[in-house]
């Protein structure tokens, strides 16, 4: 017949690894690629191909449908299946996108989250995707599927999925903070938890305290929503409490936001006597705090939260799974006495409608299959070994740690001799490596030698070549 192919008859093989769908699919893609099907071309009719290929015709319809969705067929209503005229070909944009010059958080943001190939991620803040267990989360998402069907695909509740929250009271209890299912909102990460909070409590103008250095995309989201930010210096044990106490009687903020265990950037965690004073002194000046604990399970041993010691009286308690499970699931909670929780889910129902119930239930499975305590368990050790080689890169590239700790993901170090981080950013982005300069850290964008690395990261021996050159 004119405009068919002159052979449709495809390699297929029912024994194969691969299904038969995806076979046909790789078959006629490749054909396309290589101009063996030219645009325009009238594709075999699904009778046709299935009869010479014996193959079911349903079977050719799920591959002629994924062709079309990729955009290399086109149906035509009553005349076939036709060869798509391939458009030109666009370059990825983190081919095209140089890591640019302005250092700000924008800038950091953008490049961390282009997945260049070509750029080593030095300052990343996220998990390394290799750390993750797909396994774990496709065994999960299997018995969601097997168990529960279309009930993934509601809606759900302003407060999240009951039975994780449920699960949430059991681990938050071994962290010895108290708080039914009622006390927690789900949330679609910490980041996102940390924005209801800011909604509720602030209006444009007000003071907010947080550490310095701490968390840049609060920082900027906090002056987004127009807050003055005040910072307070964050010690190896913690806020300073001598400076904190001098801030609350001079500004009477509202809110108090740290991050308590594994301190990002710097990987400290709160001494019990600096928890305590915190505490003591919010309750003297009526202020509310912010627990940040999203690194909180990949803290080995026993830590101190505040929430612990205040029972969510004053606390708001965050954490999160984007660190330990997926970063792409996007669960997150906060546990806060009953009547704020019930009015954050309101501020949450406003802004959002839900959290998609899907990730809440796939983590809920995840957590009730028991095998995310392992999971963490391996992933602490791996941290574990990656510290000390990173540190030692690092120190052999000239630079001083602030601390060596024994968990986390992060490295808070600066060269022996003043250098503005920032200049070396700009100079390390034009050698593909990603720095994160002390000002982004810093509430006022104050310039610093200090830098973040990523454990991960820190031992390549590319960053102690750039550092060897510049320092």
């Amino acid at each position: 017949m004119p405009g068919q192919p002159s052979i449709t008859v495809a390699p297929l093989s029912p024994d194969a690894p691969l299904p038969l769908v995806e076979q046909i699919t790789d078959f006629i893609a490749r054909g396309i690629e290589t101009r063996r099907f030219r645009a325009g071309m009238r594709m075999p009719s699904i009778r046709r191909f299935a009869a010479e290929n014996a193959v079911s015709r349903f079977t050719v319809v799920e591959a002629y449908d994924r062709l079309v969705a990729q955009g290399l067929l086109e149906p035509r209503r009553g005349s076939g299946f036709y060869v798509r005229e391939r458009a030109q070909p666009v370059r990825a944009a983190r081919d095209e996108a140089p890591l640019g010059s302005k250092i700000d958080v924008v800038w950091l943001l953008r490049n961390l989250y282009l997945e260049n190939p070509r750029v080593l991620p030095a300052a990343s803040g996220c998990t390394p995707n290799d750390w993750f267990d797909p396994e774990m989360l496709a065994g999960a998402m299997r018995t969601l599927s097997r168990r529960e069907g279309g009930a993934a695909v509601a809606y759900g509740t302003p407060q999240g999925y009951a039975p994780l929250r449920g699960l949430l009271q059991v681990l938050l209890a071994e962290l010895e903070i108290e708080a039914a299912p009622d006390n927690i909102v789900l949330t679609a990460g910490a980041s996102h938890a940390l924005d209801l909070v800011a909604r509720h409590f602030l209006h444009p103008g007000d003071t907010v305290l947080v550490e310095e250095p701490g968390y840049y995309v609060l920082f900027a989201r906090l002056a987004s929503l127009g807050m003055r930010l005040v910072g307070v210096p964050r010690g190896i044990d913690g806020p300073d409490v001598v400076r904190l106490e001098e801030l609350m009687r001079e500004h009477r903020p509202k809110l108090l936001f740290l991050n308590s265990v594994l301190h990002n950037p710097t990987s400290t965690s709160l001494s019990a006597a600096v928890a305590f004073r915190v505490l003591r002194l919010a309750e003297e000046h009526d202020v509310t705090i912010v627990e940040d604990d999203v690194f909180a399970d990949l803290h080995p041993g026993r830590a101190h939260r505040i929430a612990a010691l205040d029972q969510l009286t004053r606390v708001i308690y965050v954490g999160s799974f984007s660190k330990t499970l997926s970063a792409g699931i996007r669960v997150g909670y906060l546990a806060a006495r009953r009547e704020l929780a019930r009015d954050l889910a309101d501020q949450k129902m406003l802004s959002s409608l839900t959290t998609p119930e899907l990730g809440e239930r796939l983590v809920y499975n995840v957590l009730a299959e028991g095998q995310y305590r392992k999971h963490v368990e391996r992933m602490r050790a791996r941290i574990a070994r990656a510290i000390e080689p990173a540190a030692r890169n690092l120190e052999r590239a000239g630079l001083t740690l602030l601390h060596e700790p024994g968990a986390g993901l992060f490295l808070w170090a600066r060269p022996a001799e003043h250098h503005d981080a920032e200049v070396l950013a700009a100079k390390a982005a034009e050698q593909d490596i990603l720095l994160a300069p002390g000002s982004l850290f810093s509430p006022t964008q104050a310039r610093s030698p200090w830098m973040r690395f990523h454990v991960a990261y820190a031992a390549n021996p590319k960053l102690a070549r750039f550092f060897e050159e510049v320092l």
